[in-house]
């Protein structure tokens, strides 16, 4: 066997050799609680195939195994270069590091092409390659980097998935060997150019769209772009999109505490193209009585969607008309949905802090992460567990994920604590009143998380101010104007008054989603609102929370 450093990884190649066959059970990961079938062990002797893997195989079958991902192969020329690019952690990266069935040496992603049909052995082993392999956070964990597994499709060392198209055994030492190449131009290295790195290729996403024998997993992506592409193209041209309001029905209406209902809204007229709502969404509302308020989705999809809303103390007519005055058959108008939050797919931990109807935040997300199968912990406080629990089933089915707080019974959330006691390579969600958000925020600090370990999400923002005056640079006039915000006005207000509505896009009104964000051009701004990072501060603002000190100008 050739010293890897040896190895030209572009070279063609039809034949190698399995080096090791590697199987596993499932096995609880270091560290956490959930189980993972990456830890791959070397088997002796010959081991059958059939067509959903290889005899004693173990999956989390969210992510792996099935037909298209039978079987999992990779390089181990690359632990090498691994090895010098991530010193810290060289003694993790050894075969097997990847979780591999079948290890070889010269075969890679440079050579490999989508849709080969290869054999191995001599007992009638029949291979297909079907896709690239997509790496998640169980590698950043297994070798102990943070945000390392995107590295490994920006250099192109994933592996590659097989599909079985005939059964039979095989053994370290069987020879591989190239029986046909049906896509010779989409090496896997070339297609992860496409499916990561260059996305936005209309013509390339098309092609790679059509290749029947890809596996769906990365098909329907390039499927989903194009469609995508397709519709962004009918739009006019350089013209932003209107939010369009849809009117839809009040088709459930249900208490849930004396404090929370809940609200099913259903489009009147069904859109067969809205696609999939995304997690941590919240929809634009235009009432009855003409206010415009935005609230949490909690479950269902663009058609058909789930509400949660607390009656407000102070509420200046939003949540008391859906309370009081709202009932099952009245119309609504909804307009711009929008999600200000990412999955942290990167992260080993998710780690969810929330306070009373914040649950409206993230309850969707904490579900689906259980059921992929993600570490998950919720800590949710209430002032009365008992009487005030909203959505009481779904959060009672979440199980030993869920830490409740109960203040009737003096039970208070240590958050102190529980950032003190965050495990390696956490992501928090942090969602509740301002008491708690300041602390969030402030124990974050002290512990050196970074803005994409935490994300923050406010159901309620401070938007008043002493009075400030902005001059507006527009596109759309020659001269710019110069107006008055006053104390009780925000900036988003003032600027819809001018404008109009259509010309100023806004959806959470509380500062997560980034959606009214404007261009600052000179002044001092008093930052409020989660959705700018802190680079993008020096340069713009959110208009629907963040105000103006003296006067500012800024370019719609």
């Amino acid at each position: 066997m050739a010293p890897a450093s040896e190895i030209d990884l572009f070279a063609p190649i039809e034949r190698d050799t399995v080096l090791e066959v590697r199987t596993s059970k499932m096995k609880t990961m270091p560290g956490l609680k959930i189980e993972t079938g990456i830890d791959k062990r070397i088997r002796s002797g010959r081991v059958p195939v059939s067509f959903i893997g290889l005899d004693a195989d173990e999956h989390d079958l969210v992510f792996h195994g099935g037909k298209d991902k039978a079987i999992h192969g990779y390089c181990c020329s690359h632990y090498l270069t691994w090895r010098k690019e991530f010193p810290e952690a060289s003694s993790h990266f050894d075969r097997g590091g990847f979780g591999e069935n079948f290890v070889t040496e010269r075969m890679n992603e440079r050579n490999v092409c989508i849709g080969d049909i290869v054999s191995v052995g001599d007992d009638g082993v029949l291979l297909q390659v079907s896709l690239p392999r997509q790496p998640c956070f169980k590698l950043n964990h297994r070798f102990q980097l943070k945000n390392f597994a995107p590295n490994t499709y920006k250099t192109s060392r994933t592996g590659w998935y097989y599909r079985v198209l005939h059964e039979g055994t095989v053994q370290a030492g069987d020879e591989i060997r190239l029986v046909q190449r049906k896509w010779p131009k989409w090496t896997i290295e070339r297609v992860q150019e496409y499916l990561h790195r260059t996305q936005d290729d209309a013509a390339m996403n098309e092609e790679l769209a059509a290749i029947a024998d890809m596996g769906d997993e990365s098909r329907k992506a390039f499927e989903k772009r194009v469609e995508k592409l397709k519709a962004t193209q009918k739009r006019a041209a350089g013209a932003e999109e209107k939010e369009r309001w849809r009117d839809f029905k009040i088709v459930e209406k249900t208490v849930q505490t004396p404090r929370v209902s809940s609200f099913v809204l259903e489009a009147m007229k069904q859109d067969p193209e809205a696609g999939e709502m995304p997690l941590g969404s919240h929809a634009r509302l235009k009432l009855p009585n003409g206010l415009l308020r935005s609230y949490s989705i909690i479950s269902g999809n663009p058609n058909r969607f789930e509400l949660g809303i607390a009656l407000e103390e102070s509420s200046r007519g939003g949540s008391a008309y859906l309370h009081n005055l709202s009932k099952e058959g009245d119309i609504i108008q909804v307009g711009r949905v929008t999600a200000d939050v990412k999955p942290a797919g990167a992260a080993s931990n998710h780690v969810f802090i929330v306070g009373g109807i914040g649950i409206t935040a993230f309850l969707s997300m904490v579900e689906m992460y259980r059921e992929i199968h993600w570490q998950t912990t919720l800590h949710f406080a209430l002032r009365n567990a008992d009487d005030d629990m909203p959505f009481r089933s779904r959060i009672e089915a979440l199980g030993d994920s869920v830490r409740l707080y109960d203040s009737s019974k003096g039970q208070r959330m240590d958050i102190p604590a529980i950032f003190a006691n965050l495990s390696w390579n956490s992501h928090v969600y942090v969602c509740g009143p301002k008491r708690m958000m300041d602390q969030a925020t402030l124990e974050s600090k002290k512990r050196g998380l970074g803005e994409d370990e935490v994300h923050f999400e406010a159901f309620a923002a401070d938007t008043t101010g002493d009075p400030f005056e902005v001059e507006v640079m527009s596109a759309r006039d020659k001269d710019n104007k110069v107006l008055q915000v006053g104390a009780e006005e925000t900036l988003l207000e003032v600027l819809r008054k001018h404008f109009g509505e259509d010309e100023m896009p806004s959806s959470c009104e509380v500062g997560n989603c980034g959606t009214c964000k404007v261009a600052v051009k000179s002044g001092q701004v008093e930052h409020r609102g989660t959705a700018l990072l802190d680079e993008e501060k020096n340069e713009a603002m959110l208009s629907c929370v963040s105000r103006g000190v003296g006067r500012i100008a800024i370019e719609i």
